[in-house]
């Protein structure tokens, strides 16, 4: 990657008009020295990417959706709108179009840096792009790695190709650089032994905190879309509320930083203002701290391993305030063990887990399912889940086969609960 006192670093952004996507345009807007935007894609919203390109210049741009008229009203104002400049003889930016798109940007772009803030499992094939491509990959869609944590250990070309831009992965590879450890795909520029003996990956404890199991079985969907400090998509909130999110987020920094399972563990940190810490061998801990915005991480992701100055206000030291810490409650939030045994069992399993998950929220949200349901039905579809073979590195492929028959067997779980629950109310 270029220098930052060298020329532009030309970026490509993949999600965006989604909250990652259009927070790293605003850090690029303020940066306009420092970055080119190249290229960007996204799923459905076409009039706001359409805006991104004009005041970009994007000469690439991507939909997920099909191109004709039918399929996206919307395409043809696109397709006018669009251009890579202001003046009307300029001429259009190429659009792409289809379930590929991502990828074909990724390919045509010559992108530096492809910042992937994707949600779910279809952002695995454009990560793997993007590494392919040479690209430093800025990685938002955690899901690239939990699905296909092994293939994309197995596409980085470089060390310190993969840098991540969730706010508690960034903080542990900030902190990281306070010790020694050279292991995993998003290793610090440091030498040496490991120094490491524990990952601590901080969590809101989401809105139902301190709640008791029984009393979740009472959750609406309404209420479950309520996070404490963030505003986000429909899954990763529901996630949030169940601490799957985090449970994801330790997957991640397992395979991110080459730590073990068994020592790396949540912590409820309900202000967020401390993203996540490290401790040493030696007994120190070293913690990021930030204000619980996303800023920060997403600006490091286009930079690293430089800062951008007045990305975000700092914390107001002036001022009093107090932090509070707690255990995780494992058993009204099973997520997190749930995880690190399927991760620990297979390399397929986390697809399972993912899959199923994503199935199991969709029904909650359509009442099929209450909150503790959720993680039931994953458990369920795991037991019944035979793996692929020990060491086995699987293809994309086979993980969508996979994927495909923990969305099937989940909704039947889903739907049989929701039979047994209607003729329960008829009694």
């Amino acid at each position: 990657m270029e220098s930052m006192a060298g020329e532009k670093r030309r970026v490509a952004i993949l999600g965006s008009t989604g909250s990652i996507g259009t927070q790293a345009l605003e850090v690029i807007a303020q940066n306009p020295d420092r970055f080119e935007v190249v290229g960007l894609a996204a799923g459905s919203n076409t009039r706001l990417l359409a805006e991104q390109a004009r005041a970009t210049g994007a000469a690439l741009v991507a939909v997920a959706a099909d191109g004709g008229t039918a399929a996206n009203p919307a395409m043809p104002a696109l397709a006018d709108a669009l251009r890579t400049g202001a003046a009307a003889e300029a001429p259009r930016a190429q659009v792409l179009s289809g379930q590929s798109a991502a990828e074909d940007l990724v390919a045509a772009s010559g992108a530096d840096v492809v910042l992937n803030g994707m949600t779910g499992s279809i952002g695995l094939k454009p990560t793997l792009a993007a590494l392919r491509s040479g690209a430093t990959l800025a990685l938002a869609n955690k899901e690239s790695l939990v699905v296909g944590g092994a293939l994309v250990a197995q596409a980085q070309q470089r060390p310190g190709q993969v840098v991540p831009v969730d706010s508690e992965h960034s903080a542990l590879a900030q902190a990281l650089s306070s010790g020694r450890h050279e292991k995993g795909m998003c290793s610090p520029r440091i030498t040496g032994d490991s120094d490491v003996a524990k990952l601590v990956i901080t969590a809101s404890g989401g809105p139902f905190r301190g709640w008791l199991p029984t009393a979740l079985r009472d959750v609406t969907p309404e209420q479950a879309l309520v996070h404490p400090n963030f505003s986000m998509g429909k899954v990763v909130t529901t996630n949030s509320a169940t601490l799957v999110n985090k449970a994801l987020e330790i997957i991640e920094a397992h395979l991110l930083f080459d730590i073990p399972l068994d020592v790396i563990e949540p912590v409820v940190h309900p202000q967020q203002i401390i993203h996540s810490l490290v401790e040493f061998h030696d007994g120190s801990t070293i913690a990021q701290a930030g204000p619980p915005r996303m800023l920060v991480p997403i600006a490091l992701g286009l930079s690293w391993p430089e800062r951008l100055p007045g990305v975000d206000r700092g914390i107001d030291w002036s001022q009093p305030m107090s932090w509070d810490f707690e255990p995780l409650d494992h058993t009204a939030f099973p997520a997190v063990a749930l995880a690190k045994a399927a991760c620990a069992t297979s390399a397929t399993h986390m697809a399972v887990y993912n899959a199923a998950n994503e199935q199991a929220v969709e029904a909650f949200h359509r009442r099929e399912l209450a909150l503790p349901d959720i993680l039931s039905t994953v458990e369920t579809v795991l037991s019944e889940y035979e793996g692929s073979a020990p060491g086995s590195i699987p293809t994309v492929d086979e993980l969508l086969d996979v994927e495909q028959w923990a969305r099937s067997r989940a909704d039947e779980l889903a739907g049989s609960a929701s039979l047994a629950s209607a003729r329960e109310a008829q009694r």
